[in-house]
């Protein structure tokens, strides 16, 4: 279980997959310049609820991982949380699609490649 640490006090614990996900899709918005509202559930063991962050370019943030590996990447999560983070609620974790298998080429190769 990872932890999203904001402007040094304010933490969710989020597993390591999601929150590599989360990371993405956040230092993208900031690299872009783009502010936006993250919202997460609490657990019940610090009293449930949810909170808000207002997460901008000023924002001091640590992404702490309780693994040493990298996960792999699923696109369609990225997506599906950039879009939450494009909406007017902002980002919030929404659970990962599964990916499509990917199509049979039914390209010929180049001559030049083959």
């Amino acid at each position: 279980m990872g932890k999203l640490v904001y402007e040094g006090s304010v933490k969710a614990e989020i597993e390591d997959r999601a929150l590599t996900h989360l990371q993405l899709v956040i230092t993208t918005k900031l690299r872009r310049g783009e502010p936006f509202s993250f919202t997460w559930r609490e657990d019940m063991s610090v009293g449930g609820g949810r909170t808000t962050v207002w997460v901008h370019a000023g924002s001091s943030l640590v992404f702490r991982y309780s693994g040493s590996r990298q996960p792999s990447i699923n696109r369609n999560w990225i997506e599906a949380l950039a879009f939450t983070a494009n909406a007017p609620s902002g980002l919030y974790l929404v659970p990962e699609p599964t990916e499509p298998a990917s199509a049979p080429t039914t390209k010929a190769p180049s001559p030049a490649l083959a």
